[in-house]
């Protein structure tokens, strides 16, 4: 990723990236690709205002899974009897800092909260927290209504 036409002169501005493309990606490509990151963001709404925060995730099919944990703000966006769910978006990307190549990809869709214990400990063993916390009680169910994937190229 990092060659001469990369890393070109722009203007005057020696070290500059030049302009890259972007390019739609299909939504089957773009959940294979939130699949191969454990990390990205989750935006919701926080006493009517829209808030973001850092995730780790894993896939499940389709459906994106968040750890939850006690206390957390996102343990109190999503109650297990709301039968509609939460709308919120969900991001995550890999974007080369210094040639400005990747993808990003952002899911918006309702969350559910997961509370069946079978599920709890499936998601557990295979989530990686990367924040310590005393264990996994809870998690959301992310079921992706609109994906939306862009490729930057060269």
């Amino acid at each position: 990723m990092k060659d001469e036409a990369t890393h070109r002169t722009v203007g005057d501005r020696p070290g500059a990236v030049a302009p890259r493309r972007m390019a739609q990606i299909d939504r089957a490509e773009a959940l294979r690709l939130l699949g191969t990151v454990s990390l990205g963001r989750i935006v919701f709404t926080q006493q009517a205002l829209p808030a973001v925060r850092p995730v780790n995730h894993l896939m499940d099919g389709d459906d994106i899974i968040v750890q939850l944990h006690d206390g957390a703000t996102l343990a109190s966006i999503v109650a297990p009897t709301q039968a509609t769910g939460v709308v919120v978006a969900y991001e995550a990307d890999v974007i080369d800092p210094e040639t400005h190549i990747g993808w990003s990809v952002v899911v918006t869709g309702y969350a559910h909260r997961v509370t069946d214990a079978g599920e709890l400990a499936h998601f557990a063993a295979r989530l990686r927290p990367w924040v310590e916390h005393p264990g996994m009680n809870a998690a959301l169910r992310i079921r992706p209504d609109l994906v939306t994937g862009l490729q930057l190229t060269t």
